[in-house]
């Protein structure tokens, strides 16, 4: 259930959203068909638009999943950015490096499966953005091992941070939640309040955080 936005504002506004086609379509399926987790089709909408208006060429990503994200934001940047995206369980990864390739997209996306904490330090070079949409509840030490990785003028943006409202409100709170929720709370705290940091918590999808870092460096 998504207790973020009211059902019909939802359905109206993926009505006007035009439908995918090709294997962004067949994934959308296959997502649906086997219960796996993609970005909503309103999400990936702004963040196609905050792609094309903030030129972003290049992306790291944490969480593949199956790779639709990742062939969204190709989309978006034309298919000549570079995307880095991490996985940490192999099944995902496999389908994921299949479906990529199936777009003849090995050369501009690529996928590495692993424990984002320990593949981080491993990565190397600036990014224009960064997506995270892996553990809910290791937000903000993903952030703390990436954002250095970030260019100047670069956006960070958080999917799910608000967590079928659970975040929002212990009304909908789920108590085997508990700990992923009091993460998710005080990530948003810290991205929302740090002086370097200005962020915008968007309530749509499952809640978006768009994140802007000030200053090259980066103190915690």
């Amino acid at each position: 259930m998504n207790n973020i936005v009211d059902r019909l504002v939802e359905e109206y506004i993926r009505e006007m959203i035009p439908q995918n086609e090709g294997i962004i379509k067949k994934l959308e399926e296959f997502a649906e068909e086997n219960n796996v987790p993609v970005i909503h089709p309103e999400v990936a909408k702004l963040l196609e638009v905050i792609i094309k208006t903030s030129k972003v060429e290049s992306i790291l990503e944490i969480g593949t999943a199956i790779g639709y994200s990742a062939l969204i934001f190709s989309k978006a940047m034309d298919n000549r950015g570079k995307i880095v995206t991490i996985e940490k369980r192999e099944d995902m990864h496999r389908i994921a490096s299949k479906n990529i390739e199936d777009a003849n997209l090995k050369s501009k996306i690529t996928t590495i499966l692993g424990d984002a904490e320990d593949l981080l330090p491993q990565i190397h070079g600036k990014f224009d953005m960064i997506f995270l949409d892996a553990a809910k509840g290791h937000y903000q030490k993903f952030l703390l091992s990436c954002i250095e990785k970030l260019s100047e003028n670069g956006i960070i943006v958080s999917d799910n941070v608000l967590y079928k409202g659970m975040v929002a409100s212990n009304e909908y709170l789920v108590r085997r939640k508990i700990t992923i929720v009091k993460r998710m709370r005080k990530y948003l705290k810290y991205i929302s309040t740090h002086p370097q940091l200005t962020t915008s918590i968007v309530p749509i999808g499952d809640g978006v955080a768009i994140t802007y870092k000030s200053g090259r460096d980066f103190s915690e």
